[in-house]
């Protein structure tokens, strides 16, 4: 495991908050949260319901839209 690394039980679901999506070859994913951190237990939420890597990407994609308009 990575330093820094937190793991939490595949039914616990959780809010995370981040500063911005990266791209790295350092995770099975090729993403990587810069500044991630859990903001809250989410028990309103399933594990159904939680965002895939299909989301994450998309994430990334609209990042890129949103920092050429400032």
């Amino acid at each position: 495991m990575l330093p820094y690394t937190v793991s939490v039980r595949p039914e616990i679901v959780v809010e995370v908050a981040y500063n911005e999506i990266q791209k790295s070859p350092q995770y099975q994913s090729g993403f990587a949260l810069r500044f991630a951190r859990i903001t809250r237990i989410r028990e309103d939420k399933s594990v159904e319901q939680i965002d895939t890597i299909e989301r994450i990407r998309e994430l990334y994609e609209k990042q890129f839209g949103h920092k050429a308009r400032k």
